[in-house]
């Protein structure tokens, strides 16, 4: 059924996703897919999800949404970064190209971005950083991925008038699971929070776009959506001032 206008527009919110091996039914295969609760948490906040999978990559896509999530998954690939891989890091090129060429496209169009665990590495990696391969290396005591399957917990503090700060205010604590992390920070992002540890756990861009790249795992906890409210109202915010613009591109994607 058609809208009759009356009702509250949902944000259109891309999500990056997995490509590989999966089940369903009685059937198994290679399949597009993405956990639930990435999908669940958009819904909540007020979006409409839209999965984009690794294959075809079209970053006009973008002209047809309203925000991007950039999910978790495998390491980056340290080529990227200029680095020789750690024993334990085990990337997946075909996101990372994927990955990649979505966030400098959402960049360049200053389209809200929201970037977790992976996402948040990838953010700093495509605009000229680096990543700890494997934190126990550096930080024995620390416990981001408890065990295989498992989530562990970040604790961090946020800076005063960043972006997560006026989201979850001066501290927060959340589902993580990751065994790299952010190192040298690219110009053009500044770190706005930390754990004791030193961890960096969230990245924002130093302008005034709404930027946000984090390295814990929100979506799993369904009781404290606060980070995923603030993007949906950013992206209800973007649409609301730059009126889908109707292009020989986007005519050719929605011509059967």
């Amino acid at each position: 059924m058609a809208s009759n206008g009356s009702e509250r527009y949902r944000p259109k919110i891309a999500l990056t996703s997995y490509y590989q091996e999966a089940s369903w039914g009685v059937w198994k295969g290679t399949a597009a897919i993405l956990p639930g609760t990435y999908v669940e948490a958009v819904a909540a906040a007020g979006g409409t999800p839209i999965l984009l999978p690794p294959i075809g990559t079209d970053e006009s896509v973008l002209d047809l949404v309203d925000g991007l999530i950039v999910v978790g998954g495998p390491d980056v690939d340290p080529s990227l970064y200029g680095a020789a891989p750690h024993p334990l890091t085990a990337p997946q090129p075909l996101r990372d190209v994927h990955d990649t060429a979505l966030t400098r496209a959402a960049l360049a169009r200053e389209l809200p971005l929201f970037s977790i665990c992976r996402g948040a590495q990838l953010l700093s990696v495509a605009l000229g950083g680096s990543l700890v391969q494997h934190i126990p290396d550096i930080n024995p005591d620390a416990n981001y991925q408890p065990a295989p399957g498992v989530f562990g917990e970040a604790a961090f503090s946020t800076e005063a008038g960043s972006l997560i700060a006026g989201l979850l205010g001066t501290s927060g604590t959340a589902p993580c699971y990751h065994h790299q992390a952010v190192d040298a920070v690219p110009a053009g992002l500044r770190v706005t929070a930390r754990s004791v540890d030193g961890t960096i756990q969230a990245l924002e861009s130093e302008d005034d776009s709404w930027v946000l790249g984090v390295q814990f795992h929100p979506e799993q906890n369904p009781a404290d959506l606060r980070l995923f409210h603030g993007f949906v109202a950013a992206a209800a915010a973007y649409r609301a001032g730059r009126p889908l613009q109707i292009t020989e591109t986007t005519k050719a994607m929605s011509t059967p």
